[in-house]
């Protein structure tokens, strides 16, 4: 009967240490799960938040590109009007707008500086020896934006201009990460944008930027106290594993990718507890970056990725639309360059074309 007993009991405390080692690993699981989750959530809406970022970027530049004074400036080499011009177009928009960190600068065809808003004294200087990112556009002369680096790493998109189909230089139009940084403090989240050390070679002027596990910390407005933190936590097992919450902070590493598609280096995002709480609580269809819903965000994107429609780019939009508006001698001028750019489109593109046309055609009539 005693060895019954004990049997019995060895088996209870062994069934009971089997149940609380299950209950202890499923609510571990759970826990796992659960920031896997909101850490997806959080990274898909600062993906989402970057996209958004540099189609506001390029539509703001695209419609300066098409700036009468400037591209006068240019056609008559006037650096000082451009300077002029640059400036008054900066002073305007960070006091008007949301822009508030914004640089321009003008680039001639063979990419030396026309004239920048910040500083004169630079006119004249080749800047295609430290960005990369200029020789895909001397080759295809398209629109761009994307994260660059420069002197500095910052987002630029950079246009060509253009008159009466002539290549007059490239607008570009720069912004630093800590105007987006900034917006995500405000929604609790810090962010760490983090380059390459390797890249220092090229951008010079961060070379006494502080460094952070082997990156080079590119936004100047981070949490000191926060990167003291993060100079503790297990680095390797954040980079496996993507997402890391240790004394009770979410750490989030997402890849940092340049306008070709280069990794340059790593965005780190990370929230509080209390941050946590509010995020799991709020409506996940709604993007804590613009307050658009994901549908919203998918729409801007969409227009970045094909900003002129069926058209091959700006210019061929914008002559091909003006014709109708004008006079008849006006017309007849520009006829010509609008049957010769028609004539490198293929039949499926001028198909989309006027079946785009066709679609957001103006109705004038009387409902019977």
């Amino acid at each position: 009967m005693k060895q019954f007993n004990k049997l019995y009991l060895s088996i209870t405390f062994f069934i009971l240490v089997v149940l609380l080692a299950s209950v202890f690993f499923l609510f571990k699981q759970s826990k796992e799960d659960r920031l896997a989750s909101l850490g997806d959530h959080i990274v898909s809406n600062f993906r989402a938040g970057l996209a958004y970022e540099m189609a506001d970027l390029l539509s703001f530049s695209l419609a300066l590109s098409e700036d009468g004074e400037l591209k006068n400036a240019l056609m008559a080499d006037d650096e000082s009007k451009g300077y002029t011009i640059l400036s008054k177009i900066t002073e305007r928009f960070k006091k008007y707008t949301h822009l508030k960190s914004l640089r321009i600068q003008v680039l001639t065809p063979d990419f030396f500086i026309f004239a920048r808003s910040w500083n004169e004294g630079f006119e004249g200087m080749p800047i295609w020896w430290f960005r990369d990112d200029l020789k895909k556009l001397k080759r295809n002369k398209q629109p761009k934006v994307g994260m660059e680096i420069g002197r500095l790493l910052t987002f630029k998109a950079t246009i060509p201009i253009r008159s009466s189909g002539k290549l007059l230089g490239y607008l570009e139009v720069i912004k630093f990460v800590d105007e987006l940084a900034e917006k995500l403090h405000k929604k609790g989240i810090e962010l760490f944008a983090l380059m390459d050390e390797r890249y220092l070679k090229q951008a010079v002027l961060m070379r006494d930027f502080p460094l952070l596990h082997g990156y080079v910390i590119v936004n100047q407005n981070f949490n000191y106290q926060i990167k003291n933190r993060i100079e503790h936590i297990d680095w390797h097992r954040l980079e496996n594993k993507s997402y890391l919450y240790q004394d009770d902070r979410l750490f989030l590493l997402e890849p940092m990718y340049n306008g070709e598609g280069e990794k340059i280096g790593d965005y780190l995002l990370t929230l509080s507890s209390e941050a946590m709480k509010r995020y799991e609580k709020a409506n996940q269809g709604i993007s804590f970056f613009t307050q658009f819903s994901d549908e919203d965000i998918e729409e801007v994107v969409a227009s970045w990725e094909h900003p002129y429609g069926s058209f091959r780019s700006g210019y061929d939009k914008d002559l091909i639309g003006l014709l109708p508006k004008l006079n008849k001698k006006d017309k007849i001028a520009l006829e010509g360059e609008a049957k010769e750019i028609l004539q490198e489109y293929t039949k499926e593109e001028l198909i989309d074309i006027i079946l785009s046309n066709k679609h957001n055609e103006k109705k004038i009539g009387e409902i019977e």
